[in-house]
């Protein structure tokens, strides 16, 4: 996995929608499987989301929060 992406995780913010301005990384499980579902957005943001997507299914939060601390 490129950490790039996870740095991306927990600096970027979502452009659109309900939780518009937060940051990825603190975007609710319940959304991001509501977007598995009806597909990820092309491009950066919706590889970051998947990224996202997978990280929580696989309960792998942990990493993220070392990345926030530092960032």
């Amino acid at each position: 996995m490129d950490k790039q992406i996870l740095i991306d995780l927990v600096t970027k913010r979502m452009p659109f929608g309900k939780y518009k301005g937060k940051l990825l990384c603190d975007i609710p499980e319940h959304y991001l499987v509501w977007m598995h579902g009806q597909g990820f957005p092309e491009g950066k943001l919706g590889m970051w989301l998947h990224t996202l997507y997978e990280i929580r299914l696989n309960g792998l939060e942990d990493i993220l929060r070392e990345l926030r601390r530092n960032y």
